[in-house]
C-alpha cells in the first residue's frame, strides 16, 4: 500500500488547541470524542480546506480498488479527514465509505 501525506491539509497548531481545548471542556480525548467543534470546523474549512486544491489529493488515488484516508479518531465526524472527504464526494462525485471498529 502506498503513502501519501498532504501536509497542505493538516490542521494548524492553532486549530488544534481550539479542538483541545473543546475536548477539555467536554471532558473527551482525541481517541474518545464523538464530533469535531464547532469553531473547528468552521475555521478549518475557511482557512485551510477552501484553499486547497484536492485535485492532487484525487490523483494520488489509485486508478482501480480503494484509497484510505486514516484517522486515529475513532468516528469520522471527530476528524478532519472526514471534512476532507465530504469535499471531495461534493466536489468529484467519489464514494465514500467510513469504516469504523465492531
Amino acid at each position: 500500500m502506498d503513502y501519501r501525506h498532504h501536509r497542505e491539509l493538516a490542521p494548524t497548531t492553532e486549530l488544534r488547541q481550539l479542538q483541545y481545548a473543546e475536548d477539555d471542556r467536554q471532558g473527551v480525548g482525541k481517541r474518545t470524542r464523538r464530533a469535531l467543534a464547532t469553531d473547528y470546523t468552521r475555521r478549518y474549512t475557511a482557512e485551510i480546506l477552501s484553499h486547497a486544491d484536492l485535485a492532487p489529493v484525487l490523483a494520488d488515488f489509485p486508478s482501480s480498488g480503494y484509497a484510505a484516508l486514516l484517522c486515529v479518531e475513532r468516528d469520522p465526524e471527530a476528524c478532519h479527514r472526514s471534512l476532507i472527504t465530504q469535499r471531495l464526494v461534493e466536489r468529484f462525485g467519489i464514494a465514500a465509505e467510513h469504516l469504523l471498529p465492531r
